[in-house]
């Protein structure tokens, strides 16, 4: 199996080069590494360190949007140049550790799952304590989401998401920013046969939005928008 850890970048040089050499370091169970950076328009040193790293390691490459259009549409480019069997995002902070890839990628080579999320809720070794009113959001967007999709999630915002590329070839990716968490969650809800979804918890280590955090309060309106449009409107 080869995995691909498609990894959407704005602005993430203080974080970018060290991000990197963790996944590159980090145990995939066996399988070939495909790391694709695609750099959504920054403007800081994002796009040179990913192509210094790209020079000297044939694992990495980086595409470039050329303009800010979003995460989701960062991933969808990503998703399409990739070339492995197995697709997971990362993101370019250090929000998320690579050392809970095998309990992530597990379920996938094993054969039981189709689709695993990661989640910050359960099981994970630490969490840093940050935002009260994030995580009262983060539960009722899931909430929302499982009540219109029949799942039971815990975590349905987080960055963690493991596709074999046979379901993800199912779906067609709307939404630019934030937006696709939800929206991927309704497709991959409304797949018949339905998917094997699994979920793993991890540790996390979120940031303050003095040290780069980018979703906002609009970005949670524009959830709740999607989660209604993805599951009523498809």
């Amino acid at each position: 199996m080869k995995l691909s850890i498609v990894m959407p970048c704005f602005n993430e040089s203080a974080t970018l080069e060290v991000a990197l050499e963790r996944v590159l370091a980090a145990d995939v169970l066996g399988m070939e590494l495909e790391v694709v950076v695609v750099d959504d328009g920054s403007t800081d040193d994002s796009v040179t360190i990913a192509e210094r790293i790209a020079t000297h390691d044939c694992r990495v490459r980086v595409l470039r949007q050329g303009r800010n259009r979003g995460k989701g549409a960062a991933l969808r480019s990503g998703f399409a140049a990739a070339t492995g069997n197995i697709l997971m995002v990362q993101d370019a902070d250090l929000e998320y550790s690579p050392t809970d890839y095998p309990h992530l990628l597990e379920p996938i080579v094993a054969g039981r799952a189709d689709v695993v999320y990661g989640t910050r809720f359960k099981g994970g070794s630490n969490t840093r304590v940050l935002y009260f009113w994030h995580s009262v959001g983060n539960k009722i967007l899931t909430l929302l989401s499982n009540m219109m999709t029949n799942l039971n999630l815990t975590d349905m915002e987080c960055c963690y998401k493991i596709f074999r590329r046979t379901a993800l070839e199912q779906i067609t990716i709307h939404e630019d920013r934030f937006g696709f968490e939800p929206e991927i969650t309704a497709h991959i809800a409304s797949i018949r046969p339905r998917l094997r979804i699994y979920e793993v918890g991890i540790s996390y280590a979120g940031r303050t939005y003095e040290e780069g955090k980018k979703i906002t309060w609009k970005d949670g309106f524009r959830a709740i928008y999607c989660i209604i449009r993805y599951n009523l409107f498809r």
